[in-house]
């Protein structure tokens, strides 16, 4: 039973934590756009217009293929060097 005195307001805090953290995102527009996020990833990554080179056995040799797009602070997406 004593320990009900302890569970209790951890429970409580726990429950609080969670509301104040998704209050914080409400108010922080973490939730803002919900349908872009989603539709990016079906965009062309490849902005700079580089095309993959491509050796007659068709394997491709160049590295751009094992470099995963990095966002930019513009919200697009460019490679890393």
């Amino acid at each position: 039973m004593t320990i009900l005195y302890v569970l209790l307001p951890l429970a409580l805090l726990c429950g609080a934590g969670a509301v104040f953290a998704f209050v914080w995102a409400v108010e922080s527009g973490q939730l803002d756009d919900l349908e872009t996020p989603p539709l990016r990833i079906l965009g062309d990554d490849d902005v700079s217009g580089a095309t993959r080179k491509v050796d007659s056995s068709n394997h491709l040799t160049s590295r751009d293929h094992l470099e995963a797009p990095v966002p930019s602070r513009t919200g697009s997406f460019r490679r890393t060097p």
